[in-house]
């Protein structure tokens, strides 16, 4: 037996974090019965259905995509925008671990393990996220200072982050900084430097973890083979004790 929304994200359906919501929206049903409430259990004999869907179990996959500029992070989109997903040739249901903005390129890994989606996207784990930022201006050590302390965004603080100038160019006003962080929130890096005065013109993310976009061109994606998805649990793991 097991909780609801985690046989919801095992099922490569969604995350645990947004199974939650379905099952709070009422979207949700097992054995027919529309559930509302977070602590149902279920075993692999009861029918569970999301919007008229039943879910089953199947093989888990990971793929590392690099993703390119003009694509969405998500499943879907309203508005018929590529998504993704479009990017990947796969039968298999699977959805983003994290997000990256629609401007912004780089490594993203989709997957239909919410366990190990849950793990990665949790700040506590202290995952590297590694960005490239070419920002507007020449950044001082000052202000680099003050994204490795941490700073404001929407009311509150940003954990400790590493970061370093990478290079200037004083023709075209602009610095390339490198930034490591283990948060995820909402457009974040681009919100750290509109904090201490800066606009990010471009940004990469270049890897998570140990995992980085080594062989990949833009719009690539490759499958994570069984030692690189045992070193991320590992790694998970070990952050967490």
């Amino acid at each position: 037996m097991e909780r609801l929304q985690k046989f919801i994200s095992n099922c490569g359906y969604t995350s645990r974090r947004k199974a939650e919501e379905l099952i709070l929206e009422g979207r949700v049903k097992v054995n027919s019965e529309t559930v509302y409430e977070l602590g149902v259990k279920v075993n692999t004999n009861d029918l569970v259905q999301i919007d008229g869907h039943a879910l089953k179990n199947e093989p888990k996959v990971y793929f590392l995509l690099y993703k390119p500029r003009g694509v969405i992070t998500s499943t879907s989109d309203d508005k018929g925008r590529k998504t993704v997903v479009d990017l990947i040739n796969t039968q298999i249901r699977i959805y983003p671990v994290g997000r990256l903005d629609y401007d912004t390129t780089g490594l993203l890994i989709l997957t239909n393990d919410g366990e190990l989606a849950n793990l990665l996207m949790h700040p506590k784990n202290n995952i590297d996220k590694v960005y490239i930022a070419k920002v507007k201006g020449l950044i001082g050590k000052e202000q680099i200072l003050k994204l490795k302390r941490g700073v404001y965004i929407d009311g509150v603080k940003t954990s400790k982050s590493q970061a370093r100038i990478k290079n200037y160019d004083k023709k075209s006003n602009t610095s390339i900084v490198e930034l490591i962080i283990h948060e995820g929130k909402n457009h974040q890096v681009k919100k750290m430097f509109e904090s201490i005065g800066y606009e990010v013109l471009k940004l990469k993310r270049e890897r998570i973890s140990f995992l980085d976009l080594t062989g990949l061109n833009s719009g690539e994606y490759r499958l994570l083979n069984p030692k690189e998805i045992k070193k991320l649990y590992n790694d998970v793991n070990n952050e967490t004790k």
